[in-house]
């Protein structure tokens, strides 16, 4: 949920902000701006809660810590490559294969109740897979027409 709230939050400031100092909307600026903020965001959860992350992480998977580092650092190259006009398409691309890649994280949280932030297994369950699944694909669709279908 935190991750939505600062997406939708961030990118409505970004919309006033821009328009304020621009004088036009820039709707997918803003939203990219959001987007960015958003993975900046969470891949500082990367860091904070490493051990409960790497229990979200399948368990066929070896190397589960550096894992989870180098998925923070895709984050923050995303919130990075999404500005840079030569690389924003292939990052954002990359990006849409990255929030795929995590269905199956968030698939074994759901399952096993991880609470990735107490790195226990008394987390939300099935009802948190009705949110994330969702939510992984707005991430998918934001950065698609944000930064590759630009509307």
């Amino acid at each position: 949920m935190k991750p939505l709230i600062v997406l939708i939050a961030f990118s409505i400031m970004a919309i006033f902000t821009l328009k304020l100092i621009n004088g036009v909307y820039n709707i997918t600026l803003s939203a990219r701006i959001g987007m960015s903020i958003m993975l900046l965001f969470t891949a500082m959860g990367h860091f904070m809660f490493t051990e409960g992350m790497t229990m979200m992480i399948p368990d066929f998977i070896p190397l589960k810590k550096e894992i989870v580092y180098f998925t923070a650092m895709v984050e923050i190259l995303g919130a990075i490559g999404l500005h840079i006009p030569q690389f924003r398409t292939i990052t954002a691309w990359l990006l849409v294969i990255f929030f795929i890649m995590m269905s199956p994280a968030n698939i074994k949280a759901s399952i096993e109740q991880i609470d990735y932030q107490k790195a226990s297994f008394n987390g939300n369950g099935l009802m948190y897979l009705w949110f994330r699944i969702p939510l992984q694909f707005l991430f998918i669709l934001w950065v698609y027409f944000s930064a590759i279908k630009i509307i």
